[in-house]
């Protein structure tokens, strides 16, 4: 895949990888019964964030929706970030900033919804999901191939790691 030189350049200066949950990092389904919650989440997901992750690049989800099992998998991938809570995104995404020291121009941040919005457009690289709502796709530098919780991450992971030069040695890391 051609990446213009703007984009390549927003690529190039992610040092931070933050994104929502429900329709990003799942199809957006939730099931419940029994007094259980499940979620679909994608494999190849979680294993592009351990990819970043192992290459200097901290991950962290913010989501306006508390889950047990948003918990659970964050927990299961020892993401270095979850904000859940019913508050502004900004917010919560400020946190992490605060922690981490990063500025918000080397932050890439993965969305779906209006919700999504004001991160998207704060963001230095703004992504959203093939199947998101139309203004998150406006409000977006790049719009994925892959819809939600289907690979987008991946897709967008992929293309900061090739950016950054560091692709090659994730492959050779599985490759010997």
């Amino acid at each position: 895949m051609k990446t213009s030189a703007a984009l390549n350049k927003k690529l190039k200066s992610v040092k931070l990888f933050l994104c929502d949950v429900d329709g990003v990092l799942t199809d957006g389904a939730v099931y419940m019964g029994g007094g259980v919650e499940t979620k679909r989440f994608n494999i190849r997901d979680g294993l592009g964030l351990k990819f970043l992750q192992r290459h200097g690049i901290k991950v962290g989800w913010v989501s306006r929706r508390p889950s047990s099992a948003t918990q659970q998998r964050a927990d299961d991938l020892k993401i270095d970030f979850l904000v859940q809570h019913n508050g502004g995104k900004i917010e919560g995404v400020e946190g992490i900033l605060r922690q981490t020291g990063v500025s918000w121009t080397d932050v890439c941040y993965v969305g779906d919804d209006i919700v999504d919005i004001a991160v998207l457009e704060r963001v230095g690289l703004g992504v959203a999901v093939g199947d998101g709502v139309p203004e998150a796709k406006a409000a977006a530098d790049y719009v994925t191939k892959a819809p939600g919780g289907n690979g987008a991450i991946r897709e967008i992971v992929e293309m900061i790691l090739k950016a950054q030069q560091k692709w090659k040695l994730v492959v050779s890391e599985y490759a010997n």
